[in-house]
């Protein structure tokens, strides 16, 4: 299977210029997308690029990820209402580096001849001065073109106008397009839906600067079947790097995806072939309850931007909240996948000084937590075993010492079969 029939069957061909196909059929056809370096991380939004740059791979052409370390100093007001903040050369070295790694697990950067390479824009644009920009770039261009984009148009209708500094940008990026082709020999730029017009500034560039013919290609922008911002949840975006979003965190987005939309993703986001994402789906739909489709697509995904380790722990973690983890499993945990697994739990507060003498069950669950709104309720769910400290039961006569503490800090108290409590020490 071809890269664009590889493509045309996962869904993520959205527009693509003429002749695309027949120049990636020739032979070997580098190509590049571009990455925003305002954070020292990708997030979930990022996936799709990655997979098109994968799938190139795999199909023997060459991918080169591009760092917007010039961009990135402007900001591009694709899909924006606002203009955004700018970072300087330091902090974007840093964020690139940051983002080489997290594509290190999805590209190879060593094999041969088509091993993918990281480039920066800056390298190329960081001496090139302004009136040299006008003179090699801005004279290709004509404004009239530039302001017929969708992009700049949207802006300047709503209101908050636009900068010259943002309305330049589609000629930065076009310019990075041409100097990949004069020097990379790079036929081909893809990205999201929303950069078709940046992308074309960039093969119109190289038309009338070099005489040359070059090709875009754009996948959908992925959206959640109710209409929702794929990605966002209520603390923010879904990040790759374990430190913004734990590994727990990240399972679990996609392990609660719709039905509708884990069918979507597993297309997209991994490399199952078709007759294994067709088997997925017959199988999820002899029996949705079991979750086929999401429980694949969160082990697949949590394994390959994690580890196996993270998984089984993501997994184990899982568990813990429907009663089928132990006091072994719970104990394992690290206090960031400890506190995210309970994060919507209530919680209580007592001082770390009360555990070194040791606290009583009763005046623990009563007085010092309120988990209990009396002693007699408390002695007498004691007595049924329906109290649990960490996972096992206790009695009556049970004294709360540090030793329980979890991470040296925490207490987990289960009332009944699905009444958490979260303890901390402070």
């Amino acid at each position: 299977m071809t890269f664009i029939e590889e493509l045309r069957w996962r869904g993520m061909i959205h527009d693509m210029s003429p002749g695309t196909e027949e120049e990636l059929a020739k032979s070997m056809t580098s190509a590049y997308i571009g990455y925003d370096p305002t954070s020292d991380s990708l997030h979930i939004g990022n996936l799709a690029s990655i997979m098109l740059l994968v799938h190139l791979q795999k199909a023997g052409h060459k991918p080169f990820a591009l760092v917007g370390g010039a961009t990135g100093m402007i900001g591009d007001p694709s899909g924006k209402s606002e203009e955004r903040n700018l970072l300087d050369e330091p902090v974007l070295r840093h964020n690139q580096d940051c983002i080489q790694r997290q594509l290190e697990k999805f590209l190879d950067f060593q094999c041969n001849p088509n091993a993918a390479e990281m480039v920066n824009n800056y390298d190329w644009t960081k001496d090139f001065s302004f009136l040299h920009f006008l003179r090699d770039v801005g004279k290709h261009i004509t404004v009239n073109y530039m302001i017929a984009k969708d992009s700049v148009k949207s802006r300047m209708n709503s209101g908050s106008g636009i900068s010259f500094t943002e309305f330049s940008y589609q000629l930065v990026q076009g310019y990075d397009f041409c100097w990949l082709y004069e020097h990379k020999n790079v036929k081909l730029q893809m990205g999201g839906s929303d950069q078709w017009g940046n992308i074309v500034t960039g093969t119109e560039l190289i038309r009338r600067k070099l005489g040359g013919e070059a090709y875009a290609l754009t996948c959908p922008l992925i959206t959640k079947a109710d209409g929702g911002k794929f990605g966002k949840t209520e603390s923010g975006n879904i990040w790759l790097d374990p430190k913004k979003t734990s590994p727990y965190k990240f399972y679990q987005f996609w392990l609660n995806s719709s039905d509708e939309d884990a069918g979507q993703y597993i297309k997209k986001f991994t490399l199952f072939t078709k007759v294994q994402v067709d088997e997925l789906i017959n199988e999820h739909q002899q029996a949705p309850h079991l979750r086929v489709l999401q429980k694949a697509l969160a082990k697949d995904l949590t394994i390959r931007v994690h580890s196996e380790e993270e998984y089984h722990s993501a997994l184990e973690a899982s568990e813990i909240l429907f009663g089928k983890g132990t006091s072994e499993t719970l104990q394992k945990l690290s206090e960031e996948t400890l506190l995210s697994v309970f994060e919507g739990v209530p919680k209580s507060e007592i001082p770390a000084s009360d555990l070194k003498a040791g606290i009583s069950i009763i005046d623990f669950l009563c007085h010092k937590t309120g988990i209990f709104s009396s002693n007699g309720e408390a002695r007498r769910m004691l007595k049924e075993g329906g109290v649990f400290i960490n996972k096992q039961k206790a009695g009556e006569d049970l004294l709360l010492s540090q030793s329980f503490l979890l991470n040296g800090k925490y207490i987990l108290v289960q009332k009944g079969k699905k009444n958490y409590y979260f303890v901390t020490t402070i």
